[in-house]
């Protein structure tokens, strides 16, 4: 058990003190989630006028959710590459003391700062004292922990605030190479504090592909992928949720994966719509979360990509109903 956190990276402009974590309890999740689709739209449409902050919150917003990375990396590196045990959820995956305690750190942060603020962590479930709010963090500590347990430094925490179910802010964060993307309802995606962007591609036969594994979807779904993988110039395998990152930094151009839960992809949408990319279901609807005490977590096919012109070809090719 780590007793005190060392001094936060200089992500933040403040860096508020970090409660010692309490007990681990290795629990499954609380299945509290649930989705509505929506027709995508590319430009600013009335949900999300709906659901908005003034640039004075988003600030604000910002700077404790760069504090929450902070917290969640520090402990993370203290545990890469070391040995620990490794416990199988309910669900077969693996967890760590390191999603544990990192998830810990991070909804203490949140709880100092925003009280008022409910938050769904992966390990921990739905945490407050109302079944319902109007702002939700939603946390993964370590998405990618199959990799993470390998040593290999491609799983990410992710970070996101929803605003009546739409995520207004989302964070990418490999605390190992100490990256970080950030998106912002209405901003243009950084990494580090530099703005990056997608890139342009029209063509699929140009395109490069990511998926974190082939042997992930079921036979139906694979069928789906191979269909685009076979018009793709390269496919690549392995990279959770950096491979997103890497999208949003113009390095590839699509990503396409299937039975990712809500901690899995949310934080994903502000970081690629503010690098100018497109993230959907694998219907072309948009990405919408509602949370409460009381809803459930299906999990969902994501297709994302950097260009529009690509993303509608995926979208025709994976022919999905």
């Amino acid at each position: 058990m780590l007793s005190q956190i060392p001094k936060p990276l200089s992500f933040s402009p403040t860096n508020p003190s970090i409660p010692n974590s309490p007990s681990l309890r290795f629990s499954t999740p609380n299945p509290s989630l649930s989705f509505t689709h929506l027709p995508l739209r590319r430009r600013r449409s009335p949900l999300l006028a709906m659901a908005s902050a003034d640039d004075t919150e988003l600030d604000r917003f910002a700077a404790v959710a760069n504090q929450v990375a902070d917290a969640s990396g520090e402990v993370i590196r203290k545990y890469f590459r070391q040995k620990f045990d490794i416990l199988d959820k309910a669900d077969s995956s693996p967890v760590t003391i390191a999603d544990q305690t990192a998830e810990e750190h991070m909804i203490s942060v949140i709880s100092e700062n925003f009280p008022s603020h409910a938050v769904y962590g992966e390990e921990n479930g739905w945490m407050c004292k109302e079944t319902s709010a109007d702002y939700v963090w939603v946390l993964d500590p370590i998405d990618g922990t199959k990799s993470f347990i390998t040593g290999k430094p491609v799983f990410g925490t992710l970070i996101s605030l929803l605003l009546r179910g739409k995520p207004i802010l989302g964070i990418i964060d490999q605390p190992v190479l100490r990256e970080r993307w950030l998106g912002v309802s209405g901003r243009k995606t950084t990494m580090n504090g530099h703005v990056v962007s997608t890139r342009t591609c029209a063509n699929l036969a140009q395109s490069y592909l990511y998926t974190t594994s082939p042997h992930l979807f079921s036979a139906e779904e694979e069928e789906a992928f191979i269909r685009v993988r076979n018009k793709v110039k390269v496919p690549l395998y392995g990279c959770d949720c950096y491979a997103y990152a890497l999208l949003a930094s113009g390095y590839v151009d699509l990503v396409v994966e299937s039975g990712l839960k809500p901690y899995d992809f949310l934080s994903l949408i502000p970081v690629i719509e503010g690098a100018g990319g497109a993230i959907t279901d694998w219907k072309g609807h948009q990405l919408f979360w509602e949370a409460s005490a009381n809803s459930h977590a299906p999990s969902f096919n994501v297709l994302a990509a950097g260009d529009e012109t690509i993303h509608q070809q995926a979208l025709g090719l994976l022919q999905w109903q």
